[in-house]
């Protein structure tokens, strides 16, 4: 009971937060120049930060006005310890798609492996 003598409703623990969830808005983050390239460093793996970078520098999600947002999260796990997802990014009446891919890790943390936009992709170098 409450001090003012009404009964209030038991508070049920928060549902975890799927990797998907984080991931897609960690990327939207960056890739809209909220937030600088380098706070992904810890959370990317194989060439996923260079694709990160290269798209950041083209402003790709960076809108004029109104502020994008994760719309919708779709994934497919091909193999455990994989997701391979899409987010629906809306700003305003546009709609743009991003895919990415997670891999965790022998230390169980999840880590960007791909990240992909419609349009130019990333030229592969001679190392890859």
């Amino acid at each position: 009971m409450t001090a003012a003598g009404t009964v209030s409703a038991p508070l049920r623990p928060a549902p975890p937060v799927r990797p998907t969830d984080l991931f897609a808005d960690r990327l939207l983050s960056v890739l809209s120049g909220q937030r600088p390239v380098h706070s992904m460093l810890r959370h990317t793996v194989g060439r996923a930060y260079d694709e990160l970078a290269w798209l950041a520098r083209r402003g790709a999600l960076r809108t004029r006005g109104t502020r994008p947002v994760v719309r919708d999260i779709g994934y497919y796990v091909p193999r455990p310890g994989a997701i391979e997802a899409f987010a629906r990014i809306g700003a305003g009446e546009q709609v743009r798609a991003m895919a990415f891919r997670l891999e965790c890790g022998p230390d169980h943390r999840w880590r960007c492996a791909a990240v992909e936009l419609g349009g130019p992709r990333m030229p592969h170098t001679d190392d890859d």
